[in-house]
C-alpha cells in the first residue's frame, strides 16, 4: 500500500480530488487531501496574513501528525510551490514528489516571479476596501463536463494574494534530493503564460525526472481522473 498526499492548487481545495480519491482507494492505496487555510473548504479562516508559509505548515502537519513515511506527494498547479517549501521539513518522508502541471521553483521564487500575469488577477466582485488589497479572484477554467463546471465553480474561492509574493524556501536543488521526481504536463493548456511550459521541458530533459503527458486543459484532476490514475498508479 502506498500513501497519496495530494496537495491542490489556487482558488481550489481538497474537493477538487473527488474524483481521483476514490480511483486510488480503490486499487488499496490511501489518500489524504490536505486543505490550504484560506481557501477551499477552510475559505472561512482567509486573512491578509495567509502567505505561502502557511500552506506549507497545512501540508507538513498533515504528515507528521499522522506519522506518514514513503508517501507519493503531489503538488497541483500552485501546490507545486507548495510541496516544494514543505520538503526542508519532511523531504525524508518522501518516495516520489510529483508535479502536476505546476510550478516548480528554486529556492526564494515566488509565484508572480515566475507568473507576473497572475499577480494582476482582479479582486473578488463585492470586496472593497482593505479586503480588494489581498484577495484574488481566480480566472475562468475550463472543465470537459458541464455538470462537473457547475458542481465547481460555487466551490472555488478567492486566494490571499501573499501566498503569490511570499517566496519559497528550500536548502538544496530538487535534483539533489533522494526521492523520485515526476512531471505530469497537461498538454491543451498552459494557464500561467509559459511557467508550466518552462517546467515540463527541465523535467523531460533531465535523466533525473520522470515526465508525463496528458491530453487536457489545466484540471487534470476533474477532467482525467482515470488518466491521471494510471500515471500514478504506476508510480505506485
Amino acid at each position: 500500500m502506498t500513501t497519496f498526499v495530494l496537495v491542490h492548487g489556487a482558488w481550489g481545495g481538497a474537493h477538487g480530488f473527488h474524483l481521483l480519491r476514490p480511483r486510488l482507494r480503490a486499487a488499496g492505496h490511501e489518500v489524504v487531501t490536505p486543505a490550504l487555510t484560506g481557501i477551499g473548504e477552510r475559505s472561512h479562516l482567509a486573512g491578509p496574513w495567509i502567505g505561502l508559509s502557511v500552506h506549507v505548515r497545512d501540508v507538513v502537519n498533515a504528515v507528521l501528525y499522522e506519522d506518514l513515511r514513503d508517501v507519493v506527494l503531489l503538488g497541483f498547479s500552485y501546490g507545486g510551490m507548495v510541496v516544494t517549501g514543505a520538503l526542508d521539513a519532511i523531504g525524508d518522508r518522501v518516495a516520489e514528489l510529483v508535479y502536476l502541471d505546476a510550478f516548480v521553483p528554486s529556492d526564494g521564487d515566488t509565484v508572480v516571479a515566475l507568473a507576473p500575469g497572475m499577480g494582476r488577477a482582479v479582486p473578488p466582485p463585492g470586496v472593497d476596501g482593505l479586503g480588494a488589497s489581498w484577495l484574488l479572484a481566480g480566472p475562468e477554467r475550463h472543465y470537459d463536463d458541464p455538470a462537473e463546471a457547475a458542481w465547481s465553480a460555487p466551490r472555488r474561492s478567492p486566494q490571499p494574494v501573499r501566498t503569490f509574493t511570499e517566496p519559497v524556501a528550500l536548502s538544496r536543488p530538487l535534483e539533489e534530493w533522494p526521492f523520485g521526481r515526476t512531471y505530469v504536463r497537461a498538454t491543451r493548456e498552459d494557464v500561467t503564460g509559459g511557467a508550466f511550459t518552462a517546467a515540463a521541458r527541465r523535467a523531460e530533459e533531465s535523466a533525473a525526472w520522470r515526465y508525463a503527458e496528458i491530453d487536457s486543459t489545466h484540471l487534470v484532476p476533474q477532467n482525467r481522473p482515470d488518466e491521471l490514475a494510471e500515471i500514478l498508479l504506476d508510480l505506485a
